[in-house]
C-alpha cells in the first residue's frame, strides 16, 4: 500500500489514484465527444488524451517502476504501461487513454476497499473517550487519556466508556464487553475486578486505577494484533503472489515475440501488434492476485471485531480446515473453579450442614474450601467466630465452632481419626459423577456430606453439538483423574478422551490426533497449555482480554471466555476459504477466455481493459463477503 493510501483511508475522494482516475476519465470522456464532432483539431485531440494518460497513470506506474527497480520484479503496472506504450505507438490514442482510465478507476477502488477492510478494526479506537477524569489531590481533574499513567486514579460514570485498562477500586457496576470481547450480555463487575478500555459502564459510578497508558491497553493490542495479522500471508496468497511474479514477464515477452513476428504473420505488423497489446491487458492477472487478500483481510477483521483475533492469513486458512478439536478441560471446557453441587445432611438440616462447613473452611485458602464459601455466602450463611483453628495440608481443617470441635475434609480424613463414617454407597454415588466428596462432622460422627466440583461451563454442551454439525470431531485432553475426565465427556457427549495427560502429554496426543484425522485445533486457557497451542494446526487460547502469554502463545486468541467463539471463527476460516477458492477458479476462467480471444482478434483494447477490469472488482466484491457474516452455506 502506498505512502497516499495509508493517509487517507476514510473519505474515497481524498484518495489521490482515485481522483485522478476521475480527472483522467472526464478528459478523456469529453475529449472524444468534441473530437467526433469535429470541435478540435486532432493534434489538440492528441494532446489532451496524453494529458489524460499521465494524470490516470501516475501512480500505479510509479508503484510498478519502484518494483521494477528495487525488486527486480515485472509486475502488473509494467504490463499495463507496456499495453499503454504500445497503443500509443500505434497511434490508437483513444484505447490508450480508455485503457489508463479503467485500471486506475480499478485500481483507485480496490485499493481502497483493501485499506477500508484493513483499516476498520481502528475505529475500535473511537470507542475509548478522548478524555479522562484523573483524581489528584482528591480533586477530578480532566486530562487527555494518552496523557494517563499506570497507578492514576479515574472516574466512570454510568453511560461513559473506559478510557484505559485498569483494576476497579471503588463501586460495583455492569460493564458492556462486546467491542474487546465480543461478549453479547454486560458482565457485572466490582472492586478488585479488570475492565477493559473501551467497555462501557452501564450502571454505577466507577473509580478506577490505571493498570496500562492508552497505548498499551487491550484496545490498542487487539488492533495492533489485527493489523500485524492482515500483514501475514496465506498459503493461497504466497502461490499466487509467487505464480504471478514469474507469469507476468512471461506475458510481456510473448507480447514482445508477437511483435516480432509480426511482419511475417498474415495480416502484417500493424494487426499483429495491437493484438500483442491486447494480450498484454487481457492476460495480466490482476483478478487472480487480487483473488484471496481482500477476503482474508476481510475475515481477520471481521472476526477480531468480533472477539476472535486471528493471527495471520495461513491461520485463517488453517482454520477452515479443522477436521478435529482438541479441548482441555480445567479453564476451557470447565470454569476452572470448584463449585459445591450437593449438601446432604446426616443430622439437621442442609443449612447447618452449610453453617458448619463454611465457619470451619472460611479461614482456609484452598480452592474447595473457597468453593464452600462463596455458596454459604450466596446463601447468606450466618458468619459465627471460631476459634483453634487448625489446617492439615492434603488432609482437612479443623476449628472450634460455638463449642464444638468441628472437622471438615475428605473421607480418608475422618477413617484415619477413627470416626465413623456413613455407608459408602453416597460416597460412590457422588465420585462416579466427577465430584470430590468433602465430610463435616465432630468426633461423634459426620453430620453431613457435600460433593464439589468444577463447574461446566454453559454453553460449553451447545459448542461441542455445534462443531459436531460441522463435521469436527471433539476430544477432550486433560491431566485430571479418569473419572472425573469420562463424567464431563459423557455429559458434554464428547467423542474421546484422555485423562492423567502432563503437558508433554498433551503435546503427544496432539501429534496422534492430526496422523488419526488431519489438520486439528488445541484450545487451552493458560500458558502450561503452550506446547500443545504450538503443536496443533491451530491453538485457539481462551480468555485472552489482557493476556499476553495467551495472545503469544496461541495462533487465535479468544478475548472473552465464550466457547461460541470457536464456532464462529472456524466458520470465518471456511467461508474464508471457500470465497477465495471461488476468486482464483473465477480468475483463471477469465483469463482462459480473454487470452484466446486477444490471440485470434476477438477483442479490442477497449474491450479487453473493460472486461479485464470488470473481472478485478467483481473478485473485490465477492471477496469482501467475508466481512457480511460468518454462516457456512
Amino acid at each position: 500500500m502506498s505512502e497516499d493510501e495509508e493517509v487517507f483511508e476514510d473519505k474515497w475522494y481524498k484518495y489521490p489514484i482515485i481522483r485522478n482516475a476521475i480527472i483522467s476519465g472526464l478528459l478523456t470522456m469529453l475529449t472524444y465527444i468534441l473530437a467526433h464532432l469535429g470541435m478540435i483539431p486532432s493534434y489538440v485531440e492528441t494532446s489532451i488524451f496524453i494529458v489524460a494518460i499521465l494524470i490516470g497513470g501516475y501512480y500505479w506506474s510509479k508503484e510498478g517502476v519502484e518494483e521494477l527497480l528495487e525488486d527486480r520484479k515485472i509486475g502488473i503496472e509494467i504490463l499495463m504501461m507496456a499495453a499503454t506504450i504500445g497503443s500509443a505507438l500505434l497511434g490508437i490514442w483513444e484505447e490508450a487513454a480508455f485503457l489508463v482510465f479503467l485500471y486506475s478507476a480499478a485500481e483507485g477502488l480496490e485499493h481502497y476497499t483493501y485499506a477500508r477492510t484493513r483499516s476498520s478494526i481502528r475505529a475500535l479506537l473511537d470507542l475509548a473517550p478522548k478524555e479522562a477524569m484523573v483524581i489528584a489531590n482528591g480533586n477530578e481533574v480532566t486530562v487527555p487519556v494518552k496523557d494517563l499513567k499506570v497507578g492514576d486514579v479515574f472516574v466512570v460514570r454510568p453511560g461513559e466508556a473506559i478510557p484505559t485498562d485498569g483494576e476497579i477500586v471503588k463501586g460495583r457496576s455492569s460493564i458492556d464487553e462486546a467491542p474487546v470481547t465480543g461478549e453479547s450480555m454486560p458482565v457485572e463487575k466490582h472492586e478488585g475486578m479488570r475492565v477493559f478500555a473501551g467497555t462501557i459502564n452501564k450502571e454505577g459510578a466507577l473509580e478506577i486505577k490505571a493498570a496500562t497508558a492508552f497505548e498499551d491497553n487491550t484496545l490498542s493490542k487487539i488492533i495492533h494484533l489485527v493489523e500485524e495479522a492482515q500483514e501475514e500471508k496465506g498459503k493461497a496468497q504466497l502461490f499466487i503472489e509467487k505464480f504471478g511474479y514469474r507469469y507476468s514477464p512471461l506475458v510481456l515477452l510473448s507480447a514482445a515475440l508477437l511483435v516480432m513476428v509480426s511482419p511475417f504473420l498474415t495480416g502484417g505488423f500493424s494487426e499483429w501488434a495491437e493484438r500483442a497489446v491486447v494480450l498484454l491487458v487481457a492476460a495480466a492477472p490482476c483478478a487472480l492476485v487480487m483473488s484471496t487478500p481482500v477476503a482474508i483481510a476481510a475475515g481477520i477483521s471481521r472476526a477480531g471485531k468480533n472477539g476472535a483475533l486471528i493471527k495471520g492469513g495461513i491461520h485463517l486458512e488453517d482454520l477452515g480446515k479443522i477436521k478435529a478439536i482438541a479441548f482441555d478441560k480445567t479453564g476451557t471446557l470447565t470454569r476452572g473453579k470448584p463449585v459445591v453441587t450437593d449438601v446432604l445432611a446426616l443430622r439437621g438440616d442442609e443449612t447447618n450442614v452449610l453453617k458448619l462447613a463454611y465457619n470451619v473452611e472460611r479461614l482456609s485458602e484452598h480452592p474447595l474450601a473457597q468453593a464452600i464459601v462463596e455458596k454459604a455466602k450466596a446463601l447468606n450463611i450466618e458468619t459465627v467466630e471460631v476459634e483453634n483453628f487448625i489446617c492439615l495440608i492434603g488432609a482437612g481443617v479443623s476449628a472450634s465452632v460455638e463449642g464444638r470441635t468441628i472437622y471438615a475434609g475428605k473421607p480418608e480424613f475422618f477413617e484415619k481419626m477413627g470416626i465413623i463414617i456413613p455407608e459408602k454407597k453416597s460416597i460412590g454415588k457422588l465420585r462416579s459423577e466427577g465430584k470430590t466428596v468433602i465430610f463435616v462432622g465432630t468426633a461423634d460422627g459426620v453430620e453431613g456430606i457435600m460433593g464439589i466440583r468444577d463447574e461446566v461451563r454453559p454453553n460449553a454442551g451447545e459448542i461441542v453439538n455445534s462443531l459436531h454439525k460441522m463435521g469436527i470431531k471433539v476430544i477432550m485432553l486433560t491431566g485430571d483423574n479418569e473419572v472425573v475426565a469420562k463424567v464431563i465427556s459423557k455429559e458434554l457427549e464428547i467423542d474421546e478422551f484422555k485423562a492423567n495427560l502432563k503437558p508433554d502429554e498433551k503435546t503427544m496426543a496432539v501429534e496422534e490426533l492430526e496422523r488419526k484425522y488431519g489438520a486439528v485445533a488445541m484450545v487451552g486457557d493458560d500458558i502450561n497449555d503452550a506446547p500443545a497451542l504450538a503443536k496443533a494446526t491451530v491453538g485457539i487460547a481462551m480468555g485472552a482480554a489482557g493476556t499476553d502469554a495467551a495472545i503469544e502463545a496461541a495462533d487465535v486468541a479468544l478475548m472473552a471466555d465464550d466457547l461460541t467463539k470457536i464456532s464462529y471463527a472456524i466458520n470465518v476460516g471456511k467461508k474464508t476459504r471457500r470465497i477465495s477458492r471461488q476468486n482464483i477458479a473465477f480468475s483463471l476462467l477469465v483469463l482462459a477466455v480473454l487470452i484466446p480471444s486477444a490471440l485470434i482478434g476477438i477483442l479490442g483494447v477497449a474491450g479487453a481493459v473493460f472486461f479485464h477490469e470488470s473481472s478485478e472488482i467483481l473478485a473485490v466484491m465477492n471477496g469482501l463477503r467475508v466481512a457480511g457474516g460468518a454462516e457456512v452455506e
